[in-house]
């Protein structure tokens, strides 16, 4: 048991990402920490994590507030930290709120999504002094904590450009444009939503900030006007309880999951929310199709791209520098990604429940090499497991790697979506600073 007082955690926006966190504070780090509220538009939501606290832990269910009684939550349940789970453009709202008050945040990513948002947040910080943390787990995978261990040892010399695509499958990719996240003005699209990670991993990478921004995208795959120019036609704007989405392979039920029955079938009357849209139907405001360019500060060169519509779901990074290039490969099926010969020992071949990766290092004047990567247990490849002790460990944990991020990370982030989505609309190059001054590299730590 752990003698030191319970850090004490409150936590507003009870949709599926919350899970993780709820999780781990009434069980793995039970004995030192405490849920001491939740908050958010939908009682049934909150009610169905109490039930899951009582049922899974074996604890009191926890005090629960409405989304307009979080300023009474905090003054009622003083907590040490505000975790934030809610829909991205609604972040900068509780963000401010909780260190107004005098709370440390903990956020999922992204930060916020647009430049207004985020000058809140950071005029917030520097006036309270209070602490963001970024939960960006993908820093903590084990393929990308290579990546950034082999870089830091300089098999590639000094960094000059770096090239990265991520295929989003037409399971997951999908997904975001049957929820909330189809809405632009709620998820700032995909260049905010999930190339947050992407970005943040580059940035981390190459231990730098962006510096410009060039941009383009569409909506090519997904939505009503696609759909009607291949021919299709739907009748349904939703999949559950649609005898006519039987037989489509884009259809979600909701029955499927005691999750999603729980949190948002259950709700719907009391929210209005549908979290099974056809993806064929309207409105979709965000693009499926995306191709970035980035200068950065240390002159490294992106070139990145974003499709949600592929046939198998992975990523290629290569990264090339003054004396070598280190490439990745990662995919949840490798029908073709390795097809020229055998599959080389160092890929870890896919199970239902794993991926397959692949590092491999090209020296300007050597034998190319591979480096085995051993994937974690949990969600991830293991990278929720540490995440989450890194957030909520009583003891300290040495991050020499400097994987915890803050809410200067969560900035220089965002920023290269937002300035790739000004880019889109406008077709001219964005210049960061322009938009939200970064201070320079090194001279902000995370609490």
């Amino acid at each position: 048991m752990y003698s030191m007082s319970k850090k004490r955690y409150a936590l507003v926006g009870t949709g599926s990402r919350a899970g993780m966190f709820i999780d781990a504070l009434t069980t793995t780090y039970h004995d030192s920490s405490k849920l001491v509220a939740l908050c958010d538009l939908s009682q049934i939501r909150m009610n169905w994590y109490n039930q899951r606290i009582q049922k899974r832990a074996g604890l009191s269910a926890v005090p629960t507030y409405h989304a307009e009684q979080f300023d009474v939550m905090l003054r009622e349940t003083h907590p040490d930290v505000v975790i934030v789970t809610t829909v991205d453009a609604t972040h900068h709202i509780y963000i401010t709120r909780a260190m107004e008050q005098g709370y440390d945040v903990i956020t999922e990513k992204p930060m916020t999504t647009d430049v207004e948002k985020l000058s809140a947040i950071m005029h917030t910080i520097d006036r309270t002094g209070k602490s963001l943390r970024v939960t960006f787990n993908a820093r903590y995978e084990p393929i990308h904590t290579r990546f950034r261990e082999l870089l830091l040892q300089g098999v590639v010399g000094k960094p000059l450009a770096v090239d990265f695509s991520w295929m989003l499958d037409v399971r997951h990719g999908a997904d975001y444009f049957r929820r909330w996240h189809r809405e632009k003005q709620y998820s700032g699209g995909l260049l905010v939503h999930k190339a947050t990670h992407h970005f943040d991993l580059v940035n981390w990478w190459i231990d730098s900030y962006p510096q410009a921004v060039f941009a383009m995208g569409a909506l090519q795959f997904y939505g009503k006007k696609n759909a009607e120019e291949r021919g299709e036609r739907y009748s349904y704007d939703r999949y559950t309880d649609v005898p006519e989405a039987t037989h489509d392979p884009f259809a979600l039920s909701l029955h499927a999951k005691e999750e999603n029955r729980g949190l948002y079938l259950a709700a719907e009357e009391e929210t209005g929310y549908l979290r099974d849209r056809n993806v064929f139907g309207e409105p979709i405001t965000i693009e499926d199709t995306m191709c970035v360019m980035v200068r950065y500060r240390n002159r490294v060169l992106l070139s990145y791209s974003l499709v949600a519509y592929s046939p198998w779901e992975g990523l290629h990074v290569a990264i090339t520098g003054t004396k070598g290039r280190l490439e990745m490969d990662v995919a949840d099926t490798i029908p073709d990604l390795f097809s020229h010969g055998e599959t080389p020992a160092a890929v870890q071949k896919p199970t239902p429940s794993s991926k397959a990766v692949r590092i491999r290092v090209y020296p300007t004047f050597g034998t190319p090499y591979d480096s085995a990567v051993t994937e974690g247990e949990g969600e991830h490849g293991g990278a929720d497991t540490v995440l989450l002790s890194h957030l909520f460990s009583p003891h300290t944990i040495e991050d020499p790697l400097q994987r915890a991020a803050s809410h200067i990370d969560g900035a220089a982030s965002i920023l290269v979506g937002i300035a790739a989505n000004e880019s889109i609309q406008t077709g001219q190059q964005m210049i960061i600073d322009d938009l939200f001054q970064l201070p320079d590299k090194g001279m902000h730590k995370q609490k």
